[in-house]
């Protein structure tokens, strides 16, 4: 490790793209030695999860959960100093509606597999049939090693492994979309096969579920910023890196008209932002293959007394009806300076933003009041909605990643859409990250 660092500290890198992906590649760098600087041509760091003021209020761009399962997010948080068991709220896996809609499933905190086992037999709210498919779905993906020879929709895997209807609608179609953001007629079965391996097949403890209490850019990009800069590196926010070029064993990065020079380059930033700084570069063509998925947060704003009875609630998602909602969170039960606003998540929203922000606030609020049985929840004091409209790319079945080496000496790429075996999470790309300057080392 000391010849490590000793070898890199002769090194000047340069990061470019300040999301999660960036961050990571930034800090682990940094702790091997290097001399990082990290441009981000926004104001704030974390990229598409990252806090935003809107109208005067912090508000993330985006209500997130995070896994048990995801090592490199907990371990790369401690790295830079944030204790994950104070930052975030630690829940069992459930999948719990409003009472009396829906169904209950929690897995208990006992070992693995028994949690789940003895989590399917007190469910509430699904038949006998539905346990029966669910308990031979996992032990039929637990036989096939969690593996598929071709790679098919979700929709055709549960359908291969006979869910019936009910389960599909309330278990296997929200988690799909909540993973992968993909509906499951044109989601890959195989990557969500491995989000289900790390999760429900592994340890109990990998399937927990963390809720964020701090908005996303203190969760661990700022903190992966100031690590940084205490260790004699530099964060440029507000700086749009314009053109790279390779000058012999250099690379020279354009920045505001000035140029300057870097021993190694990663570029950390969304596929197309990174095939257009590499044109003339690197010919990378699956940059420009993929498509991109959505991700709309509606927040609602009532009276500070205002509780749900947890802090995550799921929700019937039913079009025919105009309710969109899929998850609802209680920010208040996670932060006290939070109370009385709700989050509720609509992934895969392209159908759902269609009549307007307006409209679909309207249409949230009035889902929540018939869910919970509670007419208050139709009438909130505020609303907020915040569409990433590029939130993730599509996680289709055989879709084929980019490596994060390109290839060329000293130049390598990060973030959530190269090569892994997640979809686009959080947990993608901080191993991206940190596999780019692996690479690097």
């Amino acid at each position: 490790m000391e010849d490590l660092r000793a070898r890199m500290s002769m090194r000047r890198v340069a990061v470019v793209g300040g999301g999660w992906a960036g961050c990571a590649a930034a800090a682990e760098l940094t702790g091997q030695g290097a001399a990082v600087t990290l441009f981000e041509a926004a104001r704030t760091l974390g990229g598409r999860a990252r806090a935003v003021d809107i109208d005067g209020k912090l508000l993330d761009n985006g209500q997130h959960i995070l896994l048990g399962a995801y090592s490199e997010s907990l371990r790369l948080m401690r790295f830079v100093g944030i204790n994950p068991d104070e930052a975030m709220l630690r829940l069992p896996l459930q999948m719990r509606y409003p009472e009396g809609t829906g169904m209950r499933f929690v897995t208990p905190r006992l070992p693995a597999p028994l949690h789940m086992l003895a989590g399917l037999l007190a469910a509430t709210g699904l038949q006998g049939a539905d346990k029966m498919a669910l308990a031979r779905f996992s032990t039929t993906a637990r036989w096939m090693d969690w593996k598929l020879n071709v790679d098919c929709s979700v929709a055709e895997l549960l359908d291969r492994f006979d869910q019936t209807d009910r389960l599909t609608h309330l278990m296997w179609r929200p988690l799909c979309i909540a993973a992968l953001n993909t509906p499951p007629e044109r989601a890959s079965a195989q990557v969500f096969l491995n989000v289900l391996r790390d999760s429900l097949g592994a340890r109990r403890a990998a399937s927990d579920m963390l809720i964020p209490r701090v908005d996303l850019t203190t969760l661990f990009p700022e903190r992966a910023g100031a690590f940084v800069e205490q260790r004699g590196g530099s964060v440029r926010c507000g700086t749009l890196v314009r053109q790279i070029a390779r000058d012999g064993a250099q690379w020279r990065v354009e920045v505001g008209g000035a140029t300057e020079s870097f021993d190694a380059i990663v570029i950390a930033t969304s596929p197309s932002a990174a095939a257009t700084l590499l044109e003339g570069v690197a010919d990378i063509p699956m940059l420009a293959a993929f498509d991109y998925e959505p991700i709309t947060t509606c927040y609602l704003q009532y009276a500070p007394n205002l509780r749900l009875n947890h802090a995550i609630h799921a929700l019937e998602e039913q079009p025919e009806r105009d309710e969109w909602g899929q998850f609802v969170f209680d920010r208040g039960l996670l932060d006290p300076q939070r109370a009385g606003l709700l989050a509720v998540v609509v992934s895969a929203s392209r159908e759902a933003i269609t009549p307007g922000h307006d409209a679909l606030a309207s249409s949230v609020a009035a889902q929540l009041a018939r869910a919970f049985r509670r007419p208050e929840l139709a009438a909130p004091e505020w609303s907020k909605v915040i569409t990433e409209k590029r939130a993730t790319f599509s996680c289709r079945p055989g879709l084929v990643r980019p490596a994060n080496d390109t290839g060329i000496p000293g130049l390598v790429l990060a973030g959530d859409y190269t090569a892994c075996d997640y979809p686009a999470t959080i947990e993608s790309a901080i191993r991206s990250g940190v596999l780019a300057a692996r690479v690097i080392a």
